[in-house]
């Protein structure tokens, strides 16, 4: 039996994952500095940061220096997996 706060809703797997994570993902389909990507989300450039840490060891982001700014954007496994999650939401 499922638990009160998950009754009627569809399971994990077919719900897209809604996390700091996911977020970012979806934002990065254009270049963009760790500055914007806080101002956009609403939290501190250090979070964003440490979450763009993790993204780009796992290779779901890619890093490009312009200056004195480092603009971050969505590797091709991320945009594969974005596409993805995509098409599951039609």
């Amino acid at each position: 039996m499922l638990p009160r706060a998950a009754a009627g809703r569809a399971p994990s797997a077919a719900r897209p994952a809604r996390t700091p994570r996911t977020t970012l993902l979806r934002l990065l389909a254009e270049p963009l500095p760790t500055v914007e990507l806080a101002r956009r989300l609403g939290v501190t450039p250090s979070a964003v940061s440490q979450h763009l840490g993790v993204l780009a060891a796992t290779g779901l982001v890619t890093r490009v220096r312009d200056g004195r700014r480092v603009l971050y954007r969505r590797s091709a496994l991320a945009e594969q997996l974005t596409a993805a999650d995509r098409g599951a939401r039609t």
